[in-house]
């Protein structure tokens, strides 16, 4: 695997920028949660809801699971269930970074379906989705730090706009990351730069069932269900927070009763199962992505985020 792709783990994806963090002002994308009250979310409320941050870093250094489960939703709540559990089996917390000095992009209008954006520039840019739901606000997805440092900001609101293309276009963002994912010979035609995480990650999952013969490893890429959230960039873009989730399961080859080269590490074998030793395994890792996509269509990975969720074996 990449070593530049597994530094971003848990640091983990979705930018920097000059002068004064400023508000922007956006039009919630998704319909409504009926456990929501509709009210618009000020700048303080947001500021508040930032500061549970540090709630998660304790909940996590205490591996009390049932405070992580509290303040998180979507991809962390995923990210948080088993994979907090394991940490009272011996397998390492997580290691989370102070972040500070966030830029907030709020809805604009009063709705239901409350979230907001934070891009945290201290101590690196980092993406951060926060989404109000039961009563109480919870972290979605974050931290996703920027893929090497630079990436476009937000100047308008969130998708979709004024002008339905770009919506369209965002919300095929997701897809078009598996439909790369899940053919290797490119027939489809979905194209990312070289060097992207994207490529990086496709190059990957071409190489790894090499690299554990014996042994067999099949690979099974999806989309983790769940809304979406965009906001808009100059020019017809957006920027898009999503996640993928890819199902490793690995068997022991013919003639063996266990594997020879398992994918994961004791430290995640002991800590998920138990035991250090697997006779065959299954593994879900989820990956948090923030996508530019431009005004004419082309996309490409600004930050990204990876962490193993699940680990089985039987």
């Amino acid at each position: 695997m990449p070593r530049r792709l597994f530094a971003l783990l848990l640091g983990l994806c979705a930018v920097t920028g000059c002068g004064v963090p400023s508000e922007e002002r956006a039009v919630p994308e998704t319909g409504a949660s009926p456990k929501a009250s509709a009210r618009t979310i000020e700048r303080a409320e947001a500021v508040q809801a930032f500061e549970l941050l540090q709630q998660l870093d304790d909940a996590w250094r205490d591996r009390d699971c049932a405070a992580v489960e509290q303040l998180t939703t979507w991809a962390e709540n995923t990210l948080g269930g088993r994979a907090c559990e394991a940490t009272r089996n011996g397998r390492p917390a997580p290691t989370r970074e102070e972040y500070g000095d966030p830029e907030f992009f709020l809805p604009a209008e009063a709705g239901e379906d409350r979230w907001f954006v934070a891009l945290a520039r201290e101590p690196r840019p980092a993406y951060f989705l926060f989404v109000h739901e039961d009563e109480r606000w919870r972290l979605a997805a974050g931290p996703i730090p920027a893929d090497g440092g630079d990436a476009p900001e937000p100047r308008g609101g969130a998708v979709p706009s004024g002008d339905p293309s770009t919506g369209v276009k965002a919300r095929l963002v997701p897809q078009r990351y598996l439909t790369y994912l899940t053919d290797p010979a490119g027939v489809s035609g979905v194209r990312f730069p070289k060097g992207d995480v994207a490529a990086e990650l496709l190059a990957e999952l071409g190489r790894r069932p090499g690299t554990v013969r014996p042994d067999r490893l099949t690979t099974d890429v999806r989309l983790l269900v769940g809304p979406q959230r965009a906001l808009l960039l100059p020019g017809g873009g957006a920027l898009v927070v999503h996640a993928l989730e890819i199902e490793y399961r690995q068997r022991p080859g013919a003639g063996r009763s266990s594997l020879a080269r398992p994918i994961y590490g004791k430290d995640d074998l002991r800590g998920f199962t138990g035991s250090v030793r697997a006779p065959e395994l299954t593994g879900t890792e989820i990956v948090l992505l923030v996508t530019e996509i431009t005004g004419e269509g082309k996309v490409s990975t600004v930050a990204v985020r990876r962490g193993l969720a699940s680990l089985t074996t039987g």
